[in-house]
């Protein structure tokens, strides 16, 4: 890399705020802004929106929210906003914006374009325009080595049209932030570890007390907690997009991580117990737990849901959460109703004294319902859903 691009990095940003965008599920938008302002060293300015958080920041800021953010899907930094109603006058404001600050040259981004309202509505024309300024500005830096330290990542531009103004985002996160690093298989119908963490969180789980997980399937709830527990990061075993870009700074990354690694818990942590009825649900879920440390407070058991006892599970309450079969996993309307119905029993009658996060399809068929118990919607696999937690008395 020259000089003096080098410098124009470092002026232009490096050294300046950028935007920032957090991608989150529908319904998510304010509490992974209450995990944003949360973050150590986190200085910057937040605003919840439909779809996501935005806020204001150094690229470091960015660093640190892939990094931490559990309830995050994707963190997008904005770019430029290009207004246009007809091609010309797209493919010339495309050639002026500084590809060379954000992109190696040695990397063709792969284009994603949604348009709405606008004149200009064919995507793959848009897309193709964008790819033709991005790799004729890039020619001009072929030459110049690329630092060694920043490895040819795949990068990704994020076009969005709405009236005629194209809001240009790179990807700073790569693979979806739901993707820890952790899992590599999964059961049917799995919650992805973003809802996980955040019904956990909306339950109000600690770390400090005994987790339960029925009807567990690949146990995203239990490596999640598990994680939770011992206050690891959700990014500290995956890369991100942003350690490709030109901009990146490997030593900011080194002590970020350095200060996360000194917030990590060792030593005993209660215990994270799955239950499952499918032999070999448990034995992939206890082989990765056994695959890695940072999960060995994770028990597996084989067993059903009905015939557990909490009491020989700990010795003081903890918290509860279910995920039951609904929908297409469980047949009809009715027997998911008589499921949920069965499992609201179960709880209460043995579960005096423990919280618990129930998922479920709507609120019909749930009888008595403590009116310190908080209803969330949530939405999984494309499906609007309840998340119903409280305290067992």
């Amino acid at each position: 890399m020259s000089s003096s691009l080098e410098k124009r990095i470092k002026r232009n940003i490096s050294g300046r705020k950028q935007e920032f965008f957090v991608i989150t599920s529908p319904g998510l938008e304010s509490l992974c802004r209450q995990e944003l302002v949360r973050l150590p060293t986190f200085s910057g300015e937040t605003a919840s929106v439909s779809g996501g958080v935005e806020f204001s920041g150094k690229l470091y800021d960015g660093y640190l929210a892939n990094l931490h953010l559990r309830t995050a899907t994707r963190i997008l930094m904005r770019i430029e906003t290009v207004l246009a109603t007809h091609f010309t006058r797209l493919s010339k404001k495309t050639a002026e914006i500084p590809w060379e600050l954000y992109l190696r040259s040695d990397v063709a981004p792969l284009i994603r374009v949604s348009t709405h309202h606008c004149r200009l509505y064919h995507k793959d024309a848009v897309s193709a325009i964008f790819a033709e300024s991005v790799r004729n500005r890039l020619l001009q830096y072929a030459c110049d080595p690329q630092p060694e330290d920043r490895p040819a990542i795949q990068q990704r531009l994020f076009i969005r049209g709405m009236d005629d103004r194209f809001r240009v985002s790179m990807d700073s996160s790569g693979d979806l932030l739901y993707k820890r690093g952790v899992k590599t298989l999964a059961g049917a119908a799995p919650v992805r570890e973003t809802l996980a963490a955040a019904i956990l969180m909306l339950a109000g789980y600690s770390g400090r007390e005994v987790l339960v997980n029925p009807m567990c399937g690949s146990g995203t709830f239990a490596v999640e907690g598990a994680l939770m527990a011992r206050n690891i990061p959700p990014g500290w075993m995956r890369p991100f997009a942003f350690m490709g870009w030109p901009g990146f700074s490997p030593s900011q990354w080194h002590h970020l991580r350095n200060a996360a690694e000194k917030q990590i818990v060792s030593g005993p942590l209660p215990p994270v117990i799955a239950f499952d009825n499918s032999p070999a649900a448990c034995d992939l879920l206890a082989l990765l737990a056994h695959s890695h440390a940072a999960l060995d407070q994770i028990r597996v058991q084989e067993g059903d849901f009905f015939d557990l006892n909490p009491g020989e599970l700990a010795i003081e309450p903890g918290l509860v959460v279910i995920n039951p079969p609904y929908g297409k996993r469980m047949g009809t309307r009715r027997e998911s109703r008589l499921l949920i119905q069965d499992v609201m029993k179960k709880l209460k009658a043995d579960y005096r004294g423990w919280r618990f996060a129930l998922m479920i399809p709507d609120r019909s068929g749930l009888g008595r319902i403590s009116p310190e118990w908080r209803f969330h919607p949530i939405y999984h696999g494309g499906l609007k859903l309840e998340l119903l937690v409280g305290k067992l008395v």
